[in-house]
C-alpha cells in the first residue's frame, strides 16, 4: 500500500563533518526516521549538494508534504545562501518547513540578543558589528568598559567565540570607561571552543576577527562577559513549544576557562524542567516578547535557549539569555530519553495542522 504525500516528510543532511558517524549520518537522524516510520509515517533522509537542488526541489515536491533540516550550516558545501534558498522555495511551494530559514535566522542568529537588548532577558550594552569599520571603529572603546565576549554568527560548539580581557589588570581599573584602547593594548583572548588562549595585541585580534564580519550573513555580537558563567550555563532544551529537560553545563575549572561545550572538558548535569521551575517559567513568559522582537512567533522544531546567571542589585539570582540555538540543534547524548519520539510527534502533528487533519 503506497503512503500519502501527506504522511511523508524528507531529512535534510549534507555529507562529512565532524558531527557524523560510521554510516554517514549524524547520530539523532535514524532515530528521528525510525520514530518517524514507527507512527506509520514515509521518510528518507537526502543529501544536500548544490550542483543537485533543482532535482531535490522537484522531487522533494513531488514526494513529500514536509522536511526537516538537520544541516549544520558551517558544513553546508558553497555556503548557506544556495541551501536556504532551496528550503525557502519548499516552504513557498506547500511544505511545512522545520525549520525555515527566516525561523532559523530569526531565532539562532547571534544578533537575536541584540534586539533583545531594551529587555531584561539581555544587557543593554549588547552589540552588533556587521561590517569591519564600524568594528574597527566601536571595539577598542568597548573593552574599556570591561571583560567582553565576541560571538561570531557561524560558529557552532565554541568556535569563534572570545573571551576578551586586557592583560594588564591596573590599565583596565584606570581607563575612563568610553575610552578606545591603543592598538598596540595586550589582549588576553580564550576560545570557548577548547578553553585555549593567546596573548595579542588590539589590532592583531581585530585583523583576525575581520574573517567572521566578511561573507554571507556575517557578523560578530559584542557582549559583556559574564562572571558567573563559572557556575554553569543552563540550557533549556524545547521540541516546539514543550521544555524536554534542562542542562545544567558546568565549565572546566581553572584559569579563564569559560566555555561550556563538552569538547573543552566542561560537566553536564541533565535535570527535568521542574527543577529549574522559575527559569522555565520566566522563559515561557518572555516568549511572546521574544517573538514580538524577533519577527514571528513560528517555533523552531529543536531549539535551545542558553542563560547564564548574574546577580541583581538586591543580590538575588538572575538569568540572563546567552542565545538561542535552532539551525541544528543535537541530542546524541539524550537518546534514551526519547526525544525522538518527541520530535516525530511534533513534526507529524505540524504537517497535519497544515492539512486540516483534526487532532486526534
Amino acid at each position: 500500500m503506497r503512503v500519502s504525500v501527506l504522511q511523508s516528510i524528507v531529512i535534510f543532511e549534507v555529507e562529512g563533518g565532524s558531527d557524523k558517524f560510521i554510516d554517514g549520518h549524524r547520530r539523532d537522524t535514524m532515530p528521528i526516521v525510525a520514530a518517524l516510520r514507527a507512527q506509520g509515517w514515509n521518510t528518507e533522509v537526502l543529501y544536500y549538494r548544490p550542483e543537485w537542488t533543482e532535482d531535490l526541489h522537484d522531487y522533494v515536491t513531488a514526494n513529500f508534504s514536509g522536511y526537516i533540516s538537520r544541516v549544520n550550516p558551517g558544513n553546508i558545501p558553497g555556503g548557506e545562501k544556495g541551501y536556504f534558498d532551496l528550503l525557502t522555495r519548499l516552504a513557498e511551494a506547500g511544505l511545512v518547513g522545520m525549520s525555515t530559514p527566516a525561523e532559523m535566522m530569526a531565532y539562532g542568529a547571534k544578533d537575536a540578543l541584540v534586539k533583545l537588548n531594551d529587555t531584561d532577558l539581555v544587557p543593554a550594552d549588547t552589540a552588533a558589528y556587521y561590517d569591519v569599520p564600524s568594528f574597527r571603529d566601536t571595539f577598542p572603546a568597548s573593552l574599556s568598559y570591561g571583560e567582553r565576549v565576541l560571538k561570531q554568527n557561524r560558529g557552532s560548539t565554541g568556535s569563534g567565540i572570545w573571551r576578551v580581557q586586557l592583560v594588564d589588570k591596573e590599565l583596565a581599573a584606570q581607563i575612563a570607561p568610553g575610552t578606545p584602547l591603543p592598538l598596540d593594548t595586550e589582549l588576553k583572548c580564550t576560545e570557548a571552543v577548547d578553553n585555549h588562549t593567546e596573548i595579542l595585541q588590539l589590532g592583531e585580534f581585530m585583523d583576525f576577527c575581520e574573517q567572521y564580519i566578511i561573507g554571507d550573513n556575517g557578523m560578530l555580537v559584542d557582549m559583556r562577559f559574564m562572571p558567573r558563567i563559572v557556575e554553569g550555563e543552563i540550557r533549556i532544551l524545547l521540541v516546539g513549544p514543550h521544555p524536554v529537560f534542562v542542562v545544567h553545563k558546568k565549565p572546566a575549572e581553572g584559569g579563564d576557562n569559560f566555555s561550556a561545550t563538552l569538547f573543552s572538558g566542561a560537566k553536564y548535569t541533565y535535570d527535568k524542567p521542574s527543577a529549574w521551575q522559575e527559569l522555565v517559567d520566566m522563559f515561557a513568559e518572555a516568549r511572546p516578547v521574544i517573538a514580538e522582537k524577533l519577527g514571528g512567533d513560528d517555533i523552531p522544531l529543536i531549539w535551545t535557549a542558553d542563560f547564564m546567571l548574574d546577580t541583581a542589585g538586591d543580590g538575588s539570582d538572575t538569568y540572563v539569555l546567552g542565545e538561542i540555538n535552532c539551525s541544528c540543534v543535537g541530542f546524541t547524548s539524550e537518546l534514551d530519553m526519547g526525544i525522538q519520539e518527541l520530535v516525530a510527534r511534533e513534526a507529524i502533528a505540524r504537517v497535519n495542522a497544515r492539512a486540516g487533519v483534526p487532532v486526534a
